[in-house]
């Protein structure tokens, strides 16, 4: 496999003729939700918001307060591509059926891998899964959630050059009685062409996910400008730097028509990690 370059951009969304379908069906949904929602303040403002001292703590908001929806505002997660690297057996390795997959830390390869360690800015991330027709009140216990990213020089596992035999960045874990779901990762590197996200599916059970059938949703999570910049301030992340120079939320081909359900709630500073909260309403 080939290391993510300029001439590979395309390639990450497999382009219009992939997409284009995948974004229909987004607004399809949020059309059937009556989702056109207006973002709030503490959302737009993201990206005008000066990147903070890396000693200093951050705290970013997403638009749905990630948790306070009413019914009226509760629309399903948009449904985006996976991309080319998914690792569920959709396009070639499936991870998922490897034993070990379903853990809490996905900073380190396990099972018949090279046994390497994802190295960066600690980031724990958590997702609440709940239910859109109860208007998100409900949390879907006993669902589970398979999430992957890139690492810090943007590869991918089990499909970049120098990381084919590395499945780190890459784990399953059941929803608790919250809904919720945690990983301890890293924050991810930014590549040419996309704004700085992670992958994530869900599944009805962690039977189907460890069996890699019956997908209920996949989406994207996006991160706030400010905590990218202080992140990527550190060392390890200079391509990063050089690469969001160029992008935007607006611009980005999967974020560019909304991303209010998908921006990340941040805590934390670049020295002891940071947390990303969400809440996927499926």
């Amino acid at each position: 496999m080939r290391r993510h370059h300029d001439d590979e951009v395309h390639e990450h969304d497999r382009g219009l003729s992939y997409d284009l379908p995948v974004l229909a069906r987004r607004r399809m949904i949020r059309l059937m939700a009556g989702a056109s929602l207006v973002p709030l303040v503490g959302c737009s403002s993201q990206e005008e918001t000066a990147a903070t001292s890396p000693s200093s703590s951050s705290s970013s908001s997403a638009a749905a307060s990630n948790g306070s929806s009413s019914s009226a505002e509760c629309a399903t997660i948009p449904e985006e591509t996976a991309g080319p690297f998914p690792g569920d057996g959709s396009n070639g390795v499936n991870v998922l059926k490897e034993s070990g997959v379903v853990r809490s830390d996905i900073t380190k390869s396990f099972g018949d891998s090279a046994g390497g360690t994802a190295e960066g800015v600690p980031l724990t991330v958590t997702l609440t899964v709940v239910d859109a027709a109860s208007g998100c009140g409900t949390p879907k216990q006993g669902a589970a959630v398979y999430l992957w990213h890139c690492d810090r020089e943007g590869n991918y596992s089990l499909y970049s050059e120098g990381v084919t035999e590395e499945n780190y960045l890459r784990g399953v874990q059941e929803t608790d009685e919250k809904g919720q779901v945690t990983f301890e990762s890293i924050f991810p590197g930014c590549y040419s062409g996309r704004w700085p996200h992670i992958h994530f599916e869900v599944y009805g059970s962690l039977a189907d996910a460890t069996a890699a059938t019956s997908i209920t949703n996949t989406s994207q999570l996006a991160f706030p400008k400010d905590v990218c910049d202080t992140v990527y301030a550190t060392d390890g992340y200079d391509a990063s730097v050089r690469n969001l120079s160029g992008l935007s939320l607006e611009t980005d081909g999967i974020f560019s028509d909304g991303h209010d359900q998908q921006l990340a709630t941040m805590k934390g500073n670049a020295e002891e990690g940071y947390t990303a909260t969400l809440t996927v309403p499926v």
